[in-house]
């Protein structure tokens, strides 16, 4: 397609709508407002205790309590997305450091709220839930609430982890953001020396010269490795004091079911997802040996996974990638093109490459009345175009759930994949049906495998490892089995379909979701599985699937996922849903090798 002269530049994001500015008198003022109203919810707490109580006094609180949250999350929100912008800036790290304190102390104080509905017994607690046909949100809220009933403490206890964690875990993990995202790279290219970020540096292993993508790796786990031991002690903590606080103290039955009840996902459902998706790893193994084939080499190295086809240094200027993704929303719907022209109108969105900012991408909900911001690092690549399709997917998702509460507006993480992967794949379907060249749309499908191997495939072999890390650790594993388990951990991922390097064993200390939100991983996998399946339906379908996929989205976070998914007809408990999800990408690799 041409796209003309466009309107799109690489920018920082604005705040402005979040805090004018990060005055000390502006912040006190807010902070000073919040605090007046946590005092006021606190004088609840023997109104709470009353026989008299009613479902319409709950709902009351409620209001009261999201109030709380709205404002605290805002500030919160402005101090992370000024550090992420700028990791290395003294002040958004005061600020930071200053809202976990805050935000820590507001949760304690609430706490009591949260411990006497988890403590009611059931009838109690059914007279007391409000009507769900006036205030669907707060009823689901409440009930979804006493899930984790079981594995609740004393208020004490919980105040005393909470104060705990702020100074502890997660000051470490900011540690580990701070330690990771200052590093510097370096890589020669065109004979010259250049000093790159993490991202900068990544872009290279998709490079069509091999000896770029192994000194790429290569340089990107030197550098890891030789941060390793600070690394690998940090995961150390977090593993244990995972344990501690998760098994040992609320009982929960494994490291990874923590994760699942905060999905709302039966452990069985996930474990046979962990397994549908192990036994299908011969899958891409068959397609990095054709890959090998078509590059012309007799094995691949695993430097070599991303590697082009084509030895295209194709770019693509950075308001062309957007015009491209809007007009793709715009093509499957014009009103979710409408939303997603919203992140940019507004300036939420940081896409300029910069030292010291975040590496990789996100989007970050604040409120469901704030349109969402996205950060990426568009260094020009196709795969960036890819990213930023998926970033906007995250965004759309949250616009869609807006008239839903702050309490229910997030959906829980293997549903909150799926408009974003869903995005991708309009991208790429409609690249490939553009397409004429047989060996460009090659390079199309081939990409789209690529893609896939690394959100199924490579997300779910994370969770194995960190299964068996956090197995490891408690058995007083040193850092040199972690590498170990590590290598094993790829050598049954990839079989005898490539050459497996060395320095490999370091890149576990580089995966920042293992430290910062433990076994989140396999939402990716669940999130592409489940999107390949409602893909094909689309496909099918047409315009009459379009219903009921936004009614899925919009529920955001105020249903529970089997309810929401049943409804899209999808039975998360069965490893044919699971292997219906492989037989599509088997089918892609069947018509490469056609071509």
């Amino acid at each position: 397609m041409t796209i003309t002269k466009n309107k799109y530049a690489l920018s920082a994001w604005d705040l402005s709508e979040l805090l004018a500015e990060p005055s000390e008198q502006e912040i006190s003022a807010r902070m000073a407002e919040v605090e007046e109203e946590v005092r006021a919810f606190e004088k609840l707490r023997d109104l709470l205790q009353a026989e008299s109580l009613t479902a319409d006094d709950v709902t009351e609180a409620l209001r009261r309590y999201e109030s709380i949250l709205r404002k605290a999350w805002t500030l919160a929100y402005y101090a992370m997305l000024w550090f992420s912008a700028d990791t290395q800036s003294t002040p958004a790290i005061t600020l930071q450091n200053r809202m976990q304190q805050a935000l820590t102390d507001i949760q304690n104080r609430l706490l009591f709220f949260e411990l006497w509905w988890k403590g009611l017994d059931d009838a109690r607690a059914a007279h007391l839930t409000p009507d769900a046909a006036v205030e669907p949100d707060y009823a689901f809220f409440l009930q979804d609430l006493r899930r984790t009933r079981p594995y609740t403490l004393d208020e004490k206890s919980e105040q005393i982890i909470n104060l705990k964690d702020a100074n502890g875990i997660t000051g470490l993990m900011t540690v580990y953001s701070m330690l990771t995202n200052r590093l510097e790279f370096t890589l020669t290219v065109d004979g010259e020396e250049r000093k790159l970020t993490r991202d900068a540096l990544m872009s290279y292993v998709y490079s069509p010269d091999a000896q770029m993508r192994a000194a790429a790796y290569q340089e990107l786990y030197r550098v890891y490795g030789d941060e390793s031991k600070v690394l690998a002690q940090i995961y150390n903590n977090r593993v244990r004091d995972w344990w501690n606080e998760q098994v040992q103290l609320r009982g929960y039955a494994s490291p990874i079911a923590v994760r699942n009840v905060a999905n709302d996902v039966p452990d069985a459902a996930v474990e046979t997802l962990l397994e549908v998706v192990a036994r299908n790893a011969p899958v891409f193994q068959r397609y990095f040996k054709l890959k090998a084939k078509w590059l012309g080499m007799e094995k691949l190295r695993r430097y070599d996974i991303y590697a082009p086809l084509t030895a295209s240094d194709r770019t693509i200027e950075y308001g062309d990638a957007v015009e491209l993704v809007l007009d793709t929303f715009r093509r499957f719907d014009p009103d979710v093109a409408a939303l997603v022209q919203r992140v940019f109108d507004q300036k939420h969105i940081d896409s300029e490459v910069r030292k010291g900012k975040r590496g990789g991408a996100f989007c970050a909900t604040v409120r469901p009345d704030v349109t969402p911001y996205v950060l990426l690092n568009y260094t020009g690549k196709v795969r960036d175009v890819a990213t930023l399709a998926h970033e906007l997917g995250h965004a759309l998702h949250s616009m869609l759930a807006a008239k839903h509460s702050i309490l229910t507006h997030h959906p829980s993480l293997p549903l909150a994949e799926t408009a974003s992967v869903f995005a991708e794949m309009l991208l790429t379907d409609r690249l490939l049906a553009e397409e004429r060249d047989p060996l460009v749309r090659r390079d199309l499908l081939a990409s789209a495998v690529d893609d896939m191997y690394a959100t199924v495939m490579r997300q779910t072999f994370f969770v194995l490892f960190e299964k068996a890390a956090h197995q490891a650790i408690l058995e007083n594993a040193s850092q040199d089995r972690l590498n170990e388990l590590y290598m094993e951990n790829l050598r049954h991922q990839f079989g005898d379909s490539l050459e497996i390097a060395p320095e490999f064993q370091h890149e576990w200390v580089s995966i920042p979701h293992i430290y910062h939100t433990p076994f989140y991983c396999y939402a990716y996998s669940f999130g592409q599985l489940l999107v390949l399946a409602l893909y094909r339906r689309y496909q099918q379908e047409g315009d009459a699937f379009k219903p009921g996929y936004l009614k899925l989205l919009a529920y955001g976070g105020a249903a529970r996922p089997e309810q929401m998914l049943r409804e899209a007809g999808v039975d998360i408990a069965d490893p044919d849903f699971w292997q219906g999800g492989f037989d599509v990408i088997a089918g892609m690799i069947d018509e490469l090798e056609a071509m």
